[in-house]
């Protein structure tokens, strides 16, 4: 709208501003809120705009996954793009562990649908400022499922590109560029912007639905049993619309991985296993190989839990099913799935072959119009992708605009 003049940037990132300063000190999305930079910012988007230039994304607010996520190539990008960043949102703090997920300027990150839960993480804030609409789009970076895990618990989309298509500072080669959004057609967008060239069209084509293998816990997990349900449930619907034929997988490829985690966990600690961690890689990326083979998508629950609360999850790994992806390069993305008993938003993973974003930015449109429309977690109306609505209507029942009670 900006780009063709319909609305002043200006205007776009005050409003943007306006509802951050509402919603941020019940729930602490941002570390940083850059105000007075973010308005002069727009000033400049709305006199290139008005000079001619092009800016696919002008006048788009958005959110920095930290501090330093300002300097990231990806983010100087979509700031060429014409994006304002309107501030930096909530990390881990530091010196806590893995299980803490997010503390802003004001406290801990609140998860907006169930505000005794974390909202995951690490790109903790970036979910929360998406899901409530304080901004459309965030970025983040996904070593283990950082995007993924918060856009699950959040109830947004989150998508991790393949490794190393994009440039990151993560060493271990574990880590991997992503984004937060709410709606599936920015997916594209943003891969458009980042990249540089157009995303090409991987979708199998028109009416033809995508052949995927479900798996509810890639045969080591222990997911739970009300996760499994929802999520399979979302795929039921999804094949139902015609957007994904579930298959089998192909003869001697099997759904089942080895488990990621003494790999993945030496790859990053200081003398680890690393012949061990790479025989672990070499098998489970053969058994990807074998299965992608014979369907283009794999699709799990986002998590093997519904979010857990603000002390941790205890000996629990959240990650179990986000980061044999980050082991082997895959792109993935989370897609909302719909939510358990108790008001708590579930992901559908969907994994696709390496460099391929498209065909998951399709898919993940394809899904977007075949759930029922919910209220969301402070207020406006959005789809719940493949899933169903919670029971009670609205999060954690509560009927008006805000963000639910809690904590």
């Amino acid at each position: 709208m900006v780009a063709r003049r319909e609305v002043a940037a200006a205007e776009v990132v005050e409003a943007a501003l306006g509802r951050i300063a509402r919603l941020e000190p019940s729930l602490h999305a941002f570390r940083e809120v850059w105000g007075r930079a973010a308005r002069a910012r727009a000033r400049e988007v709305d006199r290139e705009v008005a000079a001619g230039g092009r800016l696919p994304l002008a006048g788009v607010p958005i959110g920095v996954k930290g501090a330093a996520g300002l300097r990231s190539p990806v983010t100087r990008r979509l700031l060429e793009a014409g994006c304002v960043a309107v501030g930096a949102t909530s990390v881990p703090g530091p010196g806590t562990g893995w299980q803490t997920w997010g503390l802003g300027a004001g406290g801990r990150t609140a998860n907006p649908w169930r505000r005794d839960r974390s909202p995951g993480g690490s790109s903790a804030g970036s979910a929360v400022a998406v899901a409530t609409g304080m901004v459309p789009m965030a970025t983040g970076t996904d070593g283990a499922g950082s995007v993924r895990i918060p856009a699950a618990w959040c109830g947004v989309l989150g998508l991790k590109a393949t490794n190393g298509l994009l440039p990151t500072a993560d060493r271990s080669g574990l880590a991997a560029p992503g984004v937060l959004v709410r709606r599936a057609a920015d997916l594209a967008v943003w891969l458009e912007c980042v990249l540089g060239r157009p995303v090409p069209d991987a979708a199998a084509g028109a009416g033809q639905a995508v052949t995927a293998v479900w798996s509810p816990d890639l045969g080591f997990a222990g997911s739970e049993a009300e996760v499994v349900r929802v999520a399979r449930a979302a795929v039921d619907r999804l094949a139902a619309a015609g957007v994904v034929r579930p298959v089998p997988p192909a003869a001697g490829a099997g759904a089942a991985l080895l488990d990621p985690g003494e790999a993945w966990l030496a790859l990053r600690a200081p003398g680890g296993d690393r012949r061990r961690a790479e025989r672990t890689r070499a098998e489970n990326d053969g058994r990807l190989a074998a299965l992608l083979t014979g369907a283009r998508l794999l699709l799990t629950p986002t998590t093997p839990n519904r979010p857990h609360g603000h002390d941790g999850p205890g000996e629990r790994y959240s990650t179990a099913l986000t980061w044999a992806f980050n082991l082997s390069g895959h792109p993935a993305v989370s897609v909302p799935a719909g939510f358990t008993a108790d008001g708590c938003p579930v992901g559908l993973q969907m994994v696709a072959a390496k460099g391929g974003e498209g065909l998951l930015a399709e898919v993940a449109r394809a899904a977007e119009g075949v759930g029922p429309a919910v209220r969301g977690p402070a207020g406006g109306e959005s789809r719940c992708g493949p899933g169903s609505a919670p029971g009670r209507g609205s999060p954690a029942g509560q009927p008006s605009g805000e963000p639910p009670g809690g904590r």
